[in-house]
């Protein structure tokens, strides 16, 4: 059975930003501006995309 993918995109700059919210963009793989990563849909990886949704781009792969 193939998990859910989801392709996350960081559209807004992780400067000046609450050190909990850094660390799910560095749990996630984003480091800098505008890079794309593919994730597995795991409730883990949903938590931290919910936490920080205002500077994330998602979609269904």
């Amino acid at each position: 059975m193939a998990d859910k993918q989801i392709r996350i995109t960081l559209v807004r700059s992780l400067a000046k930003r609450l050190a909990s919210h850094k660390a799910c963009a560095h749990g996630l793989g984003l480091r800098k501006m505008h890079q794309t990563v593919v994730r597995e849909a795991t409730p883990e990886n949903m938590g931290m995309v919910n936490k920080i949704s205002y500077m994330l781009k998602v979609e269904s792969v």
